[in-house]
């Protein structure tokens, strides 16, 4: 059956009763999709069969007003992008070829609303899911990331959530064993009432090792197994995950899925064993819709159908209805295929790991998935009209008529207003930006999590990109960052999604990877407003550009809609999580400089663009346009770090992006507390601008990197054959302990380090 697809302007709502007196509207589904499910179907839906299609057809199960514009993501694929790529968008995960016979998955997803409802339940069982995604997958998790953003860091309500959400993460992350080696925390009052919780997961694997979601063979049982359905999470995909916050509906708490870490250290387990022992046909994780996922999608996904037996779930509240057992969201849940020679060393491996389990039923060859209980059917469906048909929306989007005055309002301010600003007011812009919410130091956060379990960690926070080991015998790695500057996007959605790009491919070969893959999560407001569903649909067109210029796909992603709260919705944020190898992780670049004397670089150039800036955010201003970005300059000077990485011409990296030059300058000198001398008098002449315009400004394409002195000439040389802007500002100084611009101000490294450091700790105690 191919998909349905309604045009909005001509959708019709019941007019004569409220929605939220139907059973249908209370489920999260519109009229005209009650009334396609009952065409589909020939007759009335039961109660089951309703929560099954409304669970998945749910924006955030289904994708439905987004699949129009997600289908660039293929569409712009080439040949050179296609090279690695083993698995793409469709399953659990994509999976990437990184050489040498290992494989790597990873993704990011959102749990926005729930944890905003409850934070430490929320942001701990987005970690478990996403986990989950790659365990299905047959590889072993070896890391997490996490970029959060949350409301302004002053605000009451901020308290609760950031230490609701920082501790879920923490918990629930390091209690599985599993580093968290990077990720974003940003403050911004319009994530006020909609924070977001993006979680990622990357896993490891041999090629052979590759597992996919499909119920086929017939005969063969069907089993699900780890934690047993409970209450918790019932409407969480349908109602919580997919509709926009309002005081005036009832509350939401109860769709908030409750994890057990701790179970899922055991599940993980327990499926690599069977993975290993080829135990199972398919596999599939229970996150979001729960058993009407995993059953409708199994058997969507394979050659015949499946008969499930809802009487045989293991459930933690007997009172649930069959509805509630096929909606819960409880976590911790598998569910696989396994052939009938087989079923009696898969149990074996259970009674091993002492992991619940029931067999519920059994693939069959009547393309129907059909679900009794208590001996009566009440689910009999085309498994794929419910998994992959749902309707699809061409919603209604144009260009908000405000988006001329937003980008005509540009920023002009510089410290006190002056003209030519003096030394002393240099040096208090740096302090006071270093400071603020968004550029200072992370690690009250970052602390309450474990980078270095599992001991193969290369890099982490405050570090450019995190970068985990795969093969210890050849050092074989993989370098992650996740990058999004939601100003920008706000201001240019095209151009903001290029952005967050282009900065998560400079993090990744700054640490000295090669970009291989991007995973993607687009936060959006309520896709019924023309104006965000305008903003959706160019960031779509630009990051899939942006991809197809720089030559690497999208493997798979996460769509987060109606992040909003009373008609205010967030700044448009597609974060982008972007993966890249490395030969040798003993080759790594670090985002700090050490050796003394080492020169230090400037690579690119800088143009008066404050607009959007950290500086303008400190200021309370937001107008203009973003930074120009150039994706072919980007992937010329990604090319070179990676190689200057891999021949040792450079032994420090780390790219300019939010807080420009004068933010760069300032990490790198506190990353190891050594300081440096800076001239930036004939840099500022060649590129036309003022000393604080080339401190502040957030001009792309640029990267400051030490150079030993003996690959000085080296450096230079591979710079001007590649045609590539590039500055000597300065020196390494170990023994100075300041950073000082010479001719303009220096500033102590202690005093630099105590407005890095002091800001959360001071908020958040």
């Amino acid at each position: 059956m191919s998909e349905t697809h309604f045009n909005l302007d001509t959708v019709e709502h019941a007019a004569s009763t409220p929605d939220t007196e139907l059973p249908w509207a209370e489920l999260g589904l519109t009229e005209s999709e009650f009334d396609r499910v009952k065409e589909i179907l020939g007759r009335r839906p039961t109660a089951a069969e309703l929560a099954m299609y409304s669970v998945m057809w749910s924006e955030h199960c289904s994708y439905k007003s987004t699949k129009v514009h997600l289908r660039q993501f293929g569409d712009k694929v080439t040949d050179e992008m296609r090279k690695d790529l083993m698995v793409g968008i469709g399953e659990n995960a994509g999976v990437t070829d990184i050489g040498d016979g290992w494989a790597v998955t990873f993704k990011i997803e959102s749990h926005n609303h729930p944890s905003f409802v409850e934070p430490y339940q929320g942001a701990a069982t987005g970690v478990g899911g996403i986990v989950r995604d790659i365990i299905s997958m047959g590889a072993r998790p070896v890391a997490v990331m996490d970029p959060l953003r949350f409301g302004a860091i002053d605000h009451p309500d901020t308290q609760r959530v950031v230490h609701g959400v920082v501790a879920g993460v923490g918990g629930y992350g390091n209690s599985l064993g599993l580093p968290n080696i990077g990720g974003e925390v940003e403050f911004d009052p319009c994530y006020q009432g909609n924070p977001l919780v993006n979680a990622l997961a990357v896993g490891v694997m041999r090629h052979e090792d590759i597992r996919l979601a499909n119920a086929s063979g017939t005969g063969n049982k069907v089993v699900l197994f780890g934690a047993r359905t409970g209450g918790d999470g019932i409407g969480g995909a349908s109602v919580l995950a997919s509709e926009s916050f309002d005081d005036s509906k009832p509350s939401k708490r109860p769709a908030v899925q409750v994890g057990d870490p701790f179970a899922e250290k055991v599940l993980i387990e327990c499926c690599l064993e069977l993975f290993k022992g080829s135990l199972v046909e398919g596999i599939q994780d229970l996150g979001a819709a729960g058993i009407s996922c995993a059953t409708s999608e199994l058997a969507s996904n394979g050659d015949g159908g499946m008969r499930v037996d809802l009487t045989k779930v293991l459930l933690r509240d007997p009172t649930l209805t069959p509805g509630e057992i096929l909606m819960s969201e409880s976590q911790e849940r598998m569910m696989a295929v396994v052939t009938p020679e087989k079923v009696q060393a898969f149990e074996a491996v259970m009674t091993k790991w002492d992991v619940e389990y029931s067999w519920i039923g059994e693939v069959t060859d009547t393309g129907r998935l059909i679900i009794d209980y208590q001996g009566e059917v009440i689910v009999d469906v085309d498994p794929r009209t419910v998994a992959h048909d749902g309707p699809v929306y061409e919603r209604p989007f144009a260009r908000p008529e405000s988006q001329d005055q937003l980008q005509s309002n540009h920023f002009t301010g510089s410290p006190e207003d002056a003209s030519r600003p003096s030394g002393a007011q240099l040096r208090q812009a740096v302090l006071e930006l270093m400071a603020s919410p968004n550029l200072c130091s992370k690690d009250w956060v970052t602390s309450q999590y474990d980078h270095y379990v599992q001991g193969n960690t290369a890099m982490a926070m405050p570090d450019d990109a995190g970068v985990i080991r795969v093969d210890q015998e050849t050092g074989l790695g993989v370098a992650l960052s996740t990058d999004c500057n939601g100003r920008y996007t706000r201001l240019d959605p095209y151009a903001g999604a290029q952005l967050a790009l282009a900065q998560a491919y400079r993090n990744v070969t700054t640490a000295g990877a090669r970009p291989a893959a991007v995973s993607d999560c687009l936060n959006f407001g309520s896709p019924e407003d023309p104006d965000i569903m305008w903003q959706f649909a160019e960031a779509v067109r630009g990051l899939s550009d942006g991809c197809q210029e720089l030559g690497v796909p999208v493997t798979g992603g996460n769509v987060s809609l109606y992040n909003q709260t009373g008609g205010v919705a967030i700044n448009p944020t597609p974060v982008v999580a972007l993966m890249g190898v490395l030969d040798d992780v003993a080759r790594r670049t670090p985002s700090g400089w050490r050796e003394d004397g080492q020169a230090i670089y400037l690579l690119g150039e800088t143009a008066d663009e404050l607009d959007g800036s950290e500086w303008a955010r400190v200021r309370g201003h937001l107008g203009g346009r973003p930074p120009k970005v150039d994706l072919k300059r980007e992937r010329t000077l990604g090319d070179m770090l990676v190689n200057m990485s891999r021949d040792g011409m450079i032994d420090a990296a780390h790219d300019v992006s939010e807080g420009g030059l004068a933010a760069t300058l300032s990490e790198m000198a506190l990353r190891f507390g050594v300081g440096a001398r800076i001239g930036l008098g004939e840099v500022a002449d060649r590129d036309g601008v003022d000393t604080f315009t080339l401190l502040f400004s957030e001009s792309q394409g640029r990267t400051v990197v030490a150079v030993p002195r003996s690959e000085e000439v080296r450096f230079k040389d591979m710079c001007t054959v590649r045609n590539y802007p590039f500055a000597r500002i300065g020196v390494v100084d170990a023994e100075s302990g300041a950073l000082d611009v010479q001719g303009e101000f220096s500033v102590d490294l202690g005093a630099l380090r105590e407005a890095h450091s002091s800001t959360l700790p001071r908020y958040f105690g």
